[in-house]
């Protein structure tokens, strides 16, 4: 039987029948039920109508990696569903794993390859990997490329320590005493990369209490209005007001996230710090501080952006136990004293 003019056809493993609608440059997709049929007429004069396909899906096989990997970087689902920063950590993720295995079947991708796989990449880095090929492995369900997703069973490793190392207060008082207020590295706020980058005078409000630094977070969409404390408003004063972020490069222009960690590591390297010390272990000192100053959790929040105490603990862990454990111990005896 002639099929429609851009569809093919073929079995598949199971014995299953399977039509495709593949032009060039248009994105490939399966259509159900029998060729001709009005139901199967409907869905092919609404593939061959449809938007072009992302980029690299058209030199793709059909039902292989990267074809659904490009499929899946063209959808709503991957747009949708996270923030900017999120798409553009699991986009590289893709383009890493579409380079490696995009010729291979999508479908024949055991469980057992792909723990493997996570099972070669640092702790951190193998956690990335696993949520987003589970996002893409969904997908892959929903547009039946898979009968079942291989990554439900897989299990997230464990990761032993905090994370980023929080800085102690030797440290940032090293940092400090080399890099002088009116110098670009005391401009950070102990904010997210992401949000540092992107900070100008276009952001400070007047409130009642003072000047206030309003953030969106690029990470939560969270909206922040921080109060703009005596060092900072000192730093500030000393930076130039021609550019549009606080934060510039040599030239004048705005960071990249990834050009400002290289930055920050330059400038811990010239402070003589250990390579442990990073712009988010500082971030994790500034929580830290606070509890130990006592600031309750949600003030903390208010401050960080978190979203959850989850969170926040894992980035209080450090401060002071002894320092809080006296103030208890403090607490206690005037609460005794009283009641005796």
């Amino acid at each position: 039987m002639k099929l429609p003019k851009y569809v093919q056809a073929w079995v598949d493993r199971d014995g299953r029948a399977r039509c495709y609608f593949r032009r060039r440059g248009y994105p490939l997709v399966q259509l159900r039920g029998l060729p001709w049929s009005p139901s199967f007429m409907a869905e092919y004069e609404k593939a061959i109508s449809g938007p072009r396909a992302g980029i690299g899906a058209v030199r793709s096989k059909p039902g292989s990696v990267a074809a659904v990997v490009a499929e899946y970087l063209d959808s709503q689902q991957f747009f949708a569903s996270k923030s900017a920063g999120t798409q553009r950590m699991r986009r590289g993720i893709l383009e890493r794993f579409r380079a490696a295995y995009g010729e291979r079947p999508f479908a024949l991708l055991p469980p057992e390859w792909i723990e493997a796989l996570l099972d070669a990449k640092p702790p951190h880095a193998a956690r990335s990997w696993l949520v987003t090929l589970r996002s893409l492995c969904q997908f892959a369900v929903k547009r039946g490329w898979l009968r079942a997703d291989p990554t439900r069973d897989i299990k997230q490793r464990s990761i032993k320590g905090d994370g980023f190392h929080t800085w102690t207060d030797d440290e940032i008082a090293q940092f400090e005493a080399y890099h002088p207020i009116g110098s670009k590295p005391r401009l950070h706020t102990t904010q997210r990369r992401s949000d540092v980058v992107r900070m100008g005078r276009q952001h400070v409000r007047e409130t009642p209490d003072g000047p206030a630094l309003y953030v969106k977070q690029q990470k939560t969409g969270v909206e922040l209005l921080l109060p703009i404390y005596p060092e900072l408003q000192a730093a500030l004063d000393a930076t130039p007001a021609s550019h549009l972020t606080f934060l510039v490069t040599a030239t004048g222009k705005p960071y990249g996230g990834n050009a400002f960690s290289e930055q920050f590591r330059n400038w811990c390297d010239a402070a003589g710090l250990p390579k442990r010390c990073s712009a988010h272990g500082l971030r994790k000192a500034s929580c830290r501080r606070m509890a130990e100053a006592e600031y309750t959790a949600n003030e903390i929040m208010a401050h960080s952006g978190h979203g959850t105490m989850k969170e926040l603990v894992r980035y209080t862990k450090a401060a002071d136990q002894a320092r809080l454990a006296r103030n208890a111990m403090t607490r206690t005896t005037m609460v005794e004293s009283k009641v005796g």
